[in-house]
């Protein structure tokens, strides 16, 4: 669906972008991610054509991207783009025939959207009349009424409480169910693990990580495991001391449990060996490193600042 091909971006002193490519599947959701001011939203401005790229070529299903292809795309910004003073029903009408849709076709496409929804009383409301959740529901309309190839969503959750958090990703899960191509900017590492498919990591300008999600997950597997058992756990000496280090203890009601990263290439079968002549295992399990654990670990190792909400 999108080819990016070595973008540089520079704005006076500032490199935003520095030879960034990325490569989005036709059909997928994929997440483009990164702290603030890693270049993520400078090249979602160059995918809607907002600004230019200094160098670099993007391609939109295998043609040059150029203006005809703007009626294929559809934008959720992070700043929201409401009339304050505009009826609701009428900005729906107006954004969309930006679009090339007609009036007739914008009109039921709309009351299509507002039913799906449950916003049909917003119909004469102003904007300022709706509170931010509010506005961003009927932001959403307006960005997928045209029924876009290519879907950018740039932090879609902000202002939602979990309940129209569950209505929305209900909805972007659909849209790419019908073949919507979505790309998804975000902070929200459990959207990222729900939704995308494939990820690109952006830190100071440059990619550093990309890749399908579950590849990612398991290529940073640190050959760690959860134990849960009743019995005595042997002290960590002699043998024991040979195959993992403890990293932590804890328990519950039913069971008591350690997490172990194990040593010198010793497998989970080793573990098992180990202890099973101990206590009585009630289960064992691989820890796989979540998005956010990696997201948090690439930033710091390339230097970057991490969002207030994932420090």
């Amino acid at each position: 669906m999108l080819s990016i091909r070595n973008i540089v971006k520079q704005y006076a002193n500032h490199t935003a972008l520095s030879g960034v490519s990325i490569e989005i599947e036709k059909g997928s959701v994929f997440g483009l991610l990164g702290p603030n001011g890693a270049g993520k939203t400078s090249l979602i401005r160059i995918i809607n054509q907002i600004t230019a790229p200094d160098s670099g070529e993007i391609y939109f299903n295998g043609e040059r991207l150029s203006q005809k292809h703007i009626s294929k795309i559809g934008y959720l910004p992070e700043e929201r783009g409401l009339y304050k003073k505009m009826e609701i029903g009428e900005q729906v009408l107006y954004l969309a025939q930006l679009k090339d849709l007609s009036r007739s076709e914008a009109l039921s496409r709309a009351k299509y959207w507002f039913e799906k929804l449950e916003i049909q009383d917003w119909w004469h409301k102003k904007v300022e009349e709706l509170s931010k959740g509010m506005q961003q529901k009927v932001q959403f309309v307006a960005t997928v009424m045209h029924k876009p190839d290519l879907l950018i969503l740039d932090e879609p959750f902000s202002g939602f409480d979990p309940i129209n958090v569950d209505i929305i990703t209900r909805e972007i899960l659909e849209l790419n169910k019908q073949g919507t191509t979505i790309i998804f900017s975000t902070h929200r590492m459990e959207s990222v693990e729900e939704l995308c498919d494939s990820i690109a990591l952006i830190n100071k300008s440059h990619k550093i990580l990309d890749g399908r999600v579950k590849e990612i997950r398991y290529n940073y597997r640190s050959n760690s495991y959860k134990v849960s058992y009743k019995g005595n756990l042997p002290y960590l000496n002699g043998s024991a001391n040979n195959i993992y280090d403890q990293l932590n203890h804890s328990a519950d009601d039913l069971h008591q449990h350690i997490t172990v990263k194990l040593k010198n290439e010793h497998s989970a079968n080793d573990l098992l060996k180990f202890l099973l002549p101990h206590i009585n295992i009630e289960g064992l399990e691989e820890i796989i490193p979540s998005m956010h654990d990696i997201f948090i670990s690439k930033v710091k190792e390339t230097g970057g600042i991490l969002p207030a909400e994932l420090q």
